[in-house]
């Protein structure tokens, strides 16, 4: 399949992740614009090793950095069953089977398989819950170096798209304490159209995370000021 191929194909895709209520409904071009966001901050450094997205959906971003960028190797998550069908019926038709793994399961449960945990380079994580069950969910899965990336509010203020690190994550939503328990380091945030935030596995994430499937929801870790 030709690059230009390739694009039509994942239209089409996209297209029926949104017939079958998987994707918002924001225009389809501002879901690529955030999926772009995405990759940009993900290839601010080498990418070495396999790239997790949890709670996949509708496919966005992981689709678009898998047609994207070639030599990504991901694995799409998910807890849904009807999500989980169609992310393999979107593999298939973008031929992708040989680089995207489908994974029908809780984040939690796959921090306890070992042959998932400390081993993702990069997760990503758009939409997938409060920042503390984000990080307690990702941080077993990471190897140490590796990184989270989460889709954040955007800058109200800022129209221009950057990639920069010279910005921490907000501190009321990431708070360096409470994710050092997870063995995670808040490094920057990324103020453009669609804002990120970009948190570094520093050491392994203990094994007593995560904790049991649903827990992390009811107990959170740290607190955070919620989103107005």
């Amino acid at each position: 399949m030709t690059r230009s191929e390739a694009h039509d194909r994942l239209e089409e895709v996209l297209a029926e992740a949104r017939r079958r209520s998987l994707v918002g409904n924001l225009p389809m071009s501002a879901h690529r614009a955030h999926s772009e966001g995405f990759l940009r901050a993900l290839l601010l450094e080498t990418v070495d090793g396999p790239i997790l997205e949890i709670g996949a959906g509708g496919g966005l971003p992981g689709l678009v950095l898998a047609v994207e960028d070639a030599d990504l190797h991901l694995v799409l998550l998910d807890s849904a069953r009807r999500s989980v069908e169609f992310l393999k019926w979107a593999v298939s038709q973008l031929q992708l089977s040989s680089r995207v793994e489908v994974v029908h399961a809780r984040a939690e449960q796959l921090g306890r398989d070992e042959r998932y945990r400390a081993s993702f380079a990069a997760i990503l994580a758009r939409s997938f819950g409060p920042p503390a069950v984000t990080a307690e969910c990702a941080a077993p899965l990471l190897k140490v170096g590796g990184r989270l990336i989460v889709s954040e509010p955007p800058d109200k203020d800022s129209h221009t798209i950057r990639a920069t690190q010279d910005t921490p994550p907000d501190p009321d939503r990431w708070p360096a304490v409470g994710c050092e328990k997870l063995g995670l380091t808040p490094e920057f945030g990324i103020r453009e159209r669609f804002g990120f935030a970009v948190l570094r596995q520093t050491s392994l994430c203990p094994d007593r995370y995560p904790r049991r499937p649903g827990i992390p929801t009811k107990r959170p870790l740290f607190s955070q000021v919620p989103l107005v």
